[in-house]
């Protein structure tokens, strides 16, 4: 979508009387302002005038061009005697040799404007590329870190958004790895509101007594008593020592003197013949083996009464589960070994192997020392609080830093070369700059042998004649050299006049003002111009009016031929940029009609007032036949213009059928000259063919013919009722668009149709 093209003044911020901070934007060649009295328009003026909240297009400055406002301060400053009009310096063709010299001269300095011009959007190219890499890197970094920044959200305070992240790990010094698990840990304390100091995990330092028992290296030993008796050496060799032993012990208080067995009555003796069975050796290993199973059982379940208050307070943080795992399998070892121990004591004859309980204490030992680790940590930065947080950001800086460090080192590369390029052509810039003042000192010294002031005082005094302004004229000051002054036809004599009405004042002041335009007030070279136009027709009749309108058109189109060399009829392009501001109706007609169509190169504005605080809006919308692009609309209009805007509003057929029969009516009746029956006839009659078409069944198809029948109803005196039965809400708007341009197709108006439409 093509936007506007940009000239020397891009924008202008209002913040003077009613305005205030109010921009005007997408400002262009030519500049139409329309608004009615006191709504702010010469506040406008006066900000171009003074420089005030101006901005200029990039590589350009006030002080290039000459800023020429035409205001009521303009017509004081240079009116207030008619006997000191400052001289307008204009070029003399006569010196044939000077102008090519000129010519040759100017050439050579806009070809070295151009370079410069060149150099200056290149060297801005580079600055834009230059902040769209950071753009990218800025990026880049926020992406690539994504996992990390969710990851230590609370140590990156301030460092929330793409730039001030970005700016971060470009400050950082030392960029370093750092453990990652350790860093979660740290950042897990330190920014934890609910971090505590936790009890670190008791070891089983101290070696079990059961260790020391005698009853110890018994367990892989037969134990069997070496008594002789009788009744022992019956015992053995039935293999049943252990069994009478144990069941004698168990038994012995409930059987009541009787074999618990077959319940005879025992004999006195028994219990003397049970304890000759087993010797005092035996006796002694028993109880050796009885006293180490107990001290066995008990130490054991004091240690897993130890590990066990370990998982009482565990810190959140803490990886528990080994530690689970590693108990579990301690606790089932243990009781194991304690059911063996038991098994023991009731056969002491059975050998018994213990499970390797040693191993797994030093490995619960092993966890316990690297979870008291993670809590001492743990406690530490609790303990240390403050500290803890800035240690804790400084550090996932650090690995940050350390993990983008490829991109940061491409982005400083990639930035030193884009400096390298913007410094040299800021260096070409300069010396153009150089090489551009040099030029136009030669053409000062050139122009000075060329210009004269009489062109000006000629020509101010034949647009007079020409434009009915008679009686009085410009002539030279006498004694005073580039100094006019007005007089009265035949009354020379009289002196300066001092009694012009204020149309004469303001008409002579315009013509006055054209050529300053044209010209320059120093004999030292004609620069561009940007001119301000401010309600120039201020008590003008209307041929006054007609003459300034023409010559503020040829003002604009000398503008739109600085933009493009467009119309090589165009006179010259001396002036750059166009700003006209008015309340007189007819005058913003007659200098805005045919410029709607230069959206790029021409902007309408409306300057409105409400309760003492004044707006700029500029006139543009979406273009109905280019849906992607935007186009101009002038804030005035008349009547007539009016109904061809409603017509491309509307949005159903029958308002806009009764929009085109008020445009027909005007245009071909008022305007053109019909009456309506040679309206009707030659439309409807000479043209028939042109709405009557075949059908896809090969039957005529008068669809057209009637809705242009429709159209036509009310030009006339005679309204028939075929037009006002045929129009239905759900008729197609495009057709009868179609048909009322087919009218004036056939009325030789296309022209006149595309011109409104805005399609030529």
């Amino acid at each position: 979508m093509t936007g506007k093209i940009p000239s020397a003044i891009t924008e202008i911020r209002l913040n003077k009387a009613t305005f205030s901070d109010v921009p005007v934007e997408q400002l262009t060649f030519v500049n139409f302002f329309y608004g009615s009295n006191g709504t702010g328009k010469s506040t406008i003026a006066r900000a171009i005038a003074e420089n005030c909240g101006v901005s200029w297009k990039h590589g350009t400055a006030a002080d290039d061009f000459d800023v020429l406002v035409y205001n009521q301060d303009f017509i004081h400053r240079n009116f207030q005697s008619y006997a000191n009009l400052p001289g307008v310096y204009t070029v003399n063709e006569a010196n044939i040799q000077i102008q090519q010299e000129i010519q040759k001269k100017t050439e050579e300095k806009k070809h070295l404007e151009e370079q410069r011009f060149s150099a200056l959007e290149e060297w801005r190219r580079t600055a834009a590329a230059q902040d769209a890499l950071l753009g990218d890197f800025q990026t880049e970094c926020w992406n690539k870190a994504a996992a990390l920044r969710e990851a230590f959200g609370k140590a990156l305070e301030g460092k929330k958004q793409k730039k001030t992240f970005a700016d971060a790990v470009l400050r950082e010094a030392s960029p370093q790895q750092r453990g990652i698990e350790e860093l979660k840990r740290l950042y897990g304390v330190a920014f934890d509101s609910s971090a505590r100091v936790y009890p670190e995990f008791s070891r089983v330092d101290r070696a079990p007594a059961y260790g020391n028992l005698p009853g110890r290296d018994l367990l892989d030993k037969v134990t069997v008593s070496s008594s002789n008796t009788p009744f022992s050496q019956f015992m053995k060799a039935l293999n049943a020592t252990d069994w009478v032993r144990d069941g004698h012990a168990r038994l012995t208080g409930l059987a009541g003197g009787k074999c618990p067995y077959c319940q005879q009555k025992l004999p006195p003796e028994f219990e003397e013949e049970i304890a000759a069975c087993f010797d005092a050796q035996y006796q002694q290993d028993i109880r050796d083996l009885q006293q180490f199973q107990a001290a066995y059982a008990s130490e054991t379940a004091a240690i897993v009464r130890v590990l066990e208050n370990n998982l009482t307070d565990v810190m959140p943080q803490i990886e528990i589960t080994p530690y689970q795992a590693k108990l579990a399998m301690l606790k089932n070892s243990f009781q194991i070994n304690n059911q063996r121990l038991l098994e023991k004591v009731r056969e002491p004859a059975r050998i018994v192997a213990l499970e390797d309980t040693d191993s797994l204490l030093l490995e619960t030992g092993g966890l316990i020392d690297e979870i008291n680790l993670q809590i001492k940590a743990n406690n530490d930065v609790v303990h240390a609080g403050r500290a803890s947080k800035e240690k804790c950001r400084t550090q996932v800086m650090e690995h940050l830093a350390f993990t983008l460090s490829g991109e940061v080192e491409s982005y400083y590369d990639r930035k030193a070369r884009l400096e390298r390029e913007a410094e040299i052509l800021e260096t070409r810039g300069i010396q153009l700059k150089k090489e551009i003042a040099a030029a136009s000192i030669q053409l000062a010294e050139l122009n000075a042998q060329t210009v004269n002031t009489e062109a000006a005082v000629a020509s101010i005094n034949t647009m007079l004649m020409e434009s009915g302004f008679q009686g009085f004229r410009l002539r030279a000051r006498e004694g005073m050299s580039n100094t006019y002054e007005v007089v009265r036809d035949g009354r020379e004599e009289e002196g300066p006049v001092e009694d012009l009405s204020e149309g004469e004042q303001n008409f002579i002041a315009f013509l006055y003002f054209y050529h300053l335009v044209r010209g320059s007030l120093s004999s030292g070279g004609v620069k561009e111009k940007i001119v301000v136009i401010d309600d120039p027709v201020s008590g003008m009749d209307g041929t006054a009016l007609f003459y300034v309108s023409s010559i503020v058109r040829e003002m604009t189109a000398a503008c739109l031929n600085n933009a493009e060399r467009r119309n090589p009829k165009a006179p010259g392009g001396y002036i750059r940029q166009v700003f006209i501001l008015t309340h007189n109706v007819h005058f913003h007609q007659e200098i805005t009609y045919q410029q709607l169509a230069y959206y790029d190169r021409v902007s309408f504005y409306a300057v409105q007032k409400n309760e003492n605080s004044s707006t700029v809006r500029l006139c543009e919308r979406q273009n109905a036949a280019l849906p992607s692009g935007r186009e101009n609309y002038n804030p005035i209009q008349n009547s007539y213009a009016a109904l061809w805007e409603e017509l491309r509003e509307v949005k159903s057929a029958v308002p806009a059928i009764n929009v085109m029969r008020r445009i027909l009516s005007y245009y071909f009746l008022r305007l053109c000259g019909y009456d309506a029956d040679s309206l009707r006839e030659t439309v409807l009659e000479r043209h028939r063919d042109m709405f009557i078409a075949a059908g896809e069944d090969e039957r005529l198809d008068s669809t057209k013919y009637r809705l242009a029948v429709s159209l036509l109803a009310y030009t006339g005196s005679s309204q028939g009722t075929s037009g006002i039965d045929f129009i239905e809400s759900g008729r197609d708007i495009e057709d009868c668009k179609r048909v009322f341009q087919l009218i004036f197709q056939c009325l030789d108006q296309s022209r006149h149709y595309n011109m409104m439409t805005g399609t030529l």
